[in-house]
């Protein structure tokens, strides 16, 4: 794990804390962008909410279940308590990734159709124990989504008229740096900071995609 941050998964939320704040870039729907933060909270929601007031949501349970703030959140279908959480070393530098999966809404990046909003849905939260300049956490998002689509792929995972799945209509991703150390430049999977995330993201990635696929044959 990384020294000051700890990860709490259970059936009402996955939720990453940091005794410091982090140095955020993600899509969330509560807080997304660039962003300070002392937590990520990725929030079980049933697959018939309407979910018409997300920060109302999460800003409700983080305060009911203590979690300190400023936080980022996410809206999530799948279970959470089954999410999947994995670790990358490279070069000293270390990182975490904890994902969530639900795979009952496929696509295929410019193959699909537009599609509504749906619970179910792929949610990747990493965090990294280094201080990567700002393109290089733009690099680090890119990785854990390439990332994703091996993964996705290596599963066999595939639309109804056989293209292969990108993922799902309402997948997110947040990536929190804790500012120690060297300035990383690069967050690419070529670099040593790429590549610990993508071994951290890959390996969470194929053992919650394996555990959905054996819980709905």
């Amino acid at each position: 794990m990384i020294a000051g941050v700890s990860v709490e998964m259970g059936r009402e939320a996955v939720v990453v804390k940091s005794d410091r704040p982090l140095h955020v870039l993600s899509s969330a729907v509560h807080g997304g962008g660039l962003a300070e933060a002392r937590a990520v909270v990725n929030l079980h929601v049933g697959k018939d909410d309407p979910c018409r007031d997300p920060s109302g949501m999460i800003d409700a349970f983080a305060r009911r279940a203590g979690v300190p703030g400023p936080w980022v959140g996410l809206l999530t279908g799948a279970p959470t308590e089954r999410a999947a959480l994995s670790e990358g070393v490279a070069a000293d530098l270390r990182a975490m990734a904890v994902v969530t999966v639900g795979l009952s809404n496929p696509v295929s990046a410019g193959h699909s159709p537009i599609a509504t909003w749906t619970a179910s849905t792929i949610n990747t939260i990493v965090v990294v124990d280094a201080d990567p300049e700002p393109a290089a956490l733009v690099n680090l998002v890119m990785t854990a989504t390439e990332v994703k689509g091996l993964a996705l792929r290596a599963a066999g995972l595939v639309l109804e008229d056989g293209v292969a799945a990108s993922g799902t209509s309402t997948d997110a991703v947040v990536v929190a740096a804790t500012g120690r150390g060297v300035p990383a430049r690069f967050g690419g999977p070529a670099s040593p900071l790429g590549w610990a995330v993508a071994r951290a993201v890959r390996a969470s990635l194929t053992a919650a995609i394996r555990d959905w696929q054996e819980r709905h044959r």
